[in-house]
């Protein structure tokens, strides 16, 4: 790893990245999404060398990384939990969906489990409104939530 943070393999990604548009400014994204999956969230270290090897400003990149619910600036657990509570969702029983994973999981919203397994999170709109309510898991969408079964969808994230 750099003095920073990132290592070598991800600094290699976003310079391949950034030779891909007209301007640096416009891997910002990727290089974030490349820093997070490497060390899991956005350190104020990883906004600060993200913004030296495009050569932005910490406050650009940082605007970046907090636009975007897919970034998160605090750690979180191994498997981010995001609840869509959009109009959809949030009409079909959102908000006890995330009340029962709060409490089956024993947490608060942006909490981290005492195992380090799970994160809940609220989504602006995770794009399933056929199936709402719903949530992903990491990468996975599980729809057609309910408050009573939810906590049962979490089987087998270790």
């Amino acid at each position: 790893m750099s003095a920073g943070g990132l290592s070598l393999e991800v600094i290699a990604k976003i310079e391949a990245e950034a030779k891909k548009y007209p301007t640096r400014r416009a891997a910002v994204k990727s290089a974030l999404r490349y820093a997070q999956a490497e060390h899991g969230w956005i350190t104020d270290t990883i906004v600060s060398e993200v913004s030296d090897l495009l050569g932005l400003r910490p406050i650009e990149v940082y605007e970046v990384a907090t636009f975007y619910d897919m970034f998160y600036t605090q750690p979180i657990g191994r498997h981010p939990i995001r609840v869509c509570t959009n109009v959809s969702c949030k009409l079909r029983g959102a908000d006890q969906v995330v009340n029962a994973l709060c409490g089956a999981l024993g947490v608060k919203l942006g909490e981290v489990t005492e195992d380090g397994r799970f994160t809940v999170l609220e989504a602006e709109c995770l794009g399933a409104c056929g199936g709402a309510p719903m949530m992903a898991v990491g990468n996975d969408y599980h729809e057609d939530l309910d408050p009573d079964t939810v906590a049962n969808r979490l089987e087998g994230y270790a």
